[in-house]
């Protein structure tokens, strides 16, 4: 470890972050997914010392995902930065990013991907990510740009096994100051000054016109947003989970809902139903718009033809829904 820096407000709020956090874990090893950015990279100080007190192993996972030059350089500086600071094990793994939904998306599930890889190899049981609460602020204002519905407004969950986010109430300058006061030298991707990409354009247009014409605290706000429609989904999802086993029948080559049983829910509930039966029988995810089309044979009927799903088909028969493999 390097010598013990001043405990600034900055370094004390990330290492408290982590403190809280770490009863999550249970005792069981975690990795950090360090890009070498100021977020992940303040996390991993603030995970080696707290880890370190409290006697969890910690280590790091980099992930170079090859889309600009020089990141192998980028992530190497990162794995020693972790080794530096006390993290054991520290894994770099090279990942090819390709796949449907544009880079990002593809950047995004090969990261995770390998994150999973990292688990099995190490044993570890959780991975830490750097998000902040301006992260969250941004996911929240792009949901609500996008009409993408309240799984969208409801933002990250600091506890999403088996992921943790520990600072996702902190602010970005606060991961700042504390590399900074650490003598940390994090790597500025310079993806995040280009404005193509919708995040960098909220991040330093949208939101600072918000903050301007309202008054300050809206990234506060939006993150209280989140945490208020997260409850809200965690109440509903539980009434829905408690529900399922009551509503679901086997039908031939699947599985199937009695609509006037569906029918007596609210129509969030009846959504969160058809996303369940999609997902436990097939193993799917729904759009909102694929399960508002499945909605509409139960609350909009007259007679129409069966919703195709990308896998599944959905058909109203015999006064039920009926989810076949297609």
């Amino acid at each position: 470890m390097p010598d013990r820096p001043r405990l600034t407000p900055a370094v004390a709020a990330t290492r408290s972050a982590v403190r809280d956090a770490l009863p999550l874990l249970g005792g069981a090893p975690a990795l950090v997914g360090l890009s070498g950015g100021p977020d992940s990279l303040a996390l991993a100080a603030a995970a080696a010392f707290e880890g370190s007190r409290a006697g969890v192993r910690i280590g790091a996972v980099v992930v170079d995902h090859g889309m600009q030059e020089g990141s192998a350089g980028v992530a190497d500086r990162a794995a020693a930065a972790a080794r530096a600071l006390g993290l054991d094990p520290v894994l770099v793994r090279r990942v090819r990013v390709e796949g449907p939904g544009g880079p990002e998306a593809a950047a995004r599930t090969a990261r995770y991907a390998a994150f999973a890889e990292a688990m099995r190899e190490t044993g570890a049981a959780r991975v830490l990510l750097g998000h902040t609460l301006d992260d969250q602020a941004e996911t929240v204002l792009l949901g609500l740009g996008r009409g993408s519905g309240p799984d969208a407004i409801a933002g990250m969950r600091r506890d999403a096994p088996p992921y943790l986010r520990p600072l996702l109430a902190l602010r970005r300058a606060e991961t700042v100051a504390a590399c900074a006061d650490q003598g940390l030298e994090p790597w500025h991707d310079p993806m995040n000054a280009v404005d193509r990409h919708p995040r960098v354009r909220l991040r330093t247009t949208a939101l600072p016109a918000l903050e301007a014409a309202i008054g300050p605290g809206v990234a506060e706000a939006l993150a209280r947003t989140a945490d208020q429609v997260q409850e809200d989904a965690e109440a509903l999802d539980a009434l829905a989970a408690e529900l399922a086993p009551d509503l679901a029948e086997l039908a031939e080559g699947g599985i199937a809902l009695p609509v006037a049983a569906l029918a007596a829910n609210p129509p969030a509930v009846v959504h969160r139903l058809i996303r369940l039966a999609v997902e436990d029988e097939f193993g799917r995810t729904l759009s909102r718009a694929q399960t508002l089309a499945v909605a509409r044979l139960v609350f909009d009927w007259h007679g129409q033809g069966g919703v195709d799903l990308p896998g599944v088909r959905v058909v109203r028969a015999g006064g039920r829904l009926e989810f076949t493999g297609a």
